[in-house]
């Protein structure tokens, strides 16, 4: 299999006809190797649009190619960005944030998952990404404010206080609401602690681990 070949398909008719259209973000996606952060079992369906196991649990994937990219693009991540990704998976994400902002804490609650995620971004030479053992429910208030947040896999509801840990300015993505259908959100905060809200597109996935237990919060 032609693996750069293969990505390059994934940016091309995938990820473009998805609406991506930032030229940073496409550069990306063409050469940080996804496959290299795919279970080996799945590498060769590393470019594939669909989510990918790491797990036994429901919530342990790889996002879709495309959803990645989504939310790479909304964010527009600045090199002085000090950025949260809660849910580490495999650590993709993280690589391609921490390609882009100062540097990047990755939040996982299996130990496991996060030794992967670590000795994955260090085969791949990431050095301004780190993975902290935590339960994200509750964010990563050490490094807070944050100007960015990536919530790496369906919530409910955003809890205020992952939304305390944004500076004024900050952004976040998270795939928000109840099955069979949830939505993707664009988060701002706005001077004073009052937010924007945008609808990016609707999906599905499952909820990360502590969130789907977690009262309705509404903001």
């Amino acid at each position: 299999m032609d693996l750069d070949k293969a990505r390059r398909n994934m940016v091309n008719q995938q990820i473009r006809p998805w609406g991506v259209s930032d030229a940073s973000t496409l550069e990306l996606l063409s050469h940080i190797r996804r496959e290299d952060f795919a279970p080996t079992l799945w590498r060769n369906l590393a470019f594939a649009d669909m989510t990918l196991p790491l797990g036994e649990k429901p919530h342990q994937i790889m996002l879709e190619p495309k959803m990645e990219a989504r939310f790479l693009e909304a964010l527009a991540i600045k090199p002085t960005d000090k950025v949260l990704e809660i849910g580490a998976g495999s650590g993709y994400m993280a690589a391609l944030l921490a390609a882009k902002a100062e540097y990047v804490v990755s939040v996982e609650i299996d130990a496991n998952l996060a030794g992967q995620a670590r000795e994955n971004l260090r085969r791949a030479d990431v050095n301004n990404a780190m993975v902290e053992i935590a339960d994200g429910s509750a964010g990563f208030i050490d490094r807070a404010p944050y100007d960015a947040i990536v919530i790496s896999g369906g919530v409910p509801e955003i809890p205020p206080v992952i939304l305390r840990q944004l500076r004024s300015g900050g952004r976040l993505v998270a795939v928000v609401g109840q099955p069979p259908t949830l939505r993707a959100q664009y988060v701002r905060v706005l001077e004073g602690q009052n937010h924007q809200t945008e609808v990016l597109f609707e999906t599905c996935l499952p909820y990360l681990e502590n969130f789907s237990t977690m009262p309705a919060f509404l903001f």
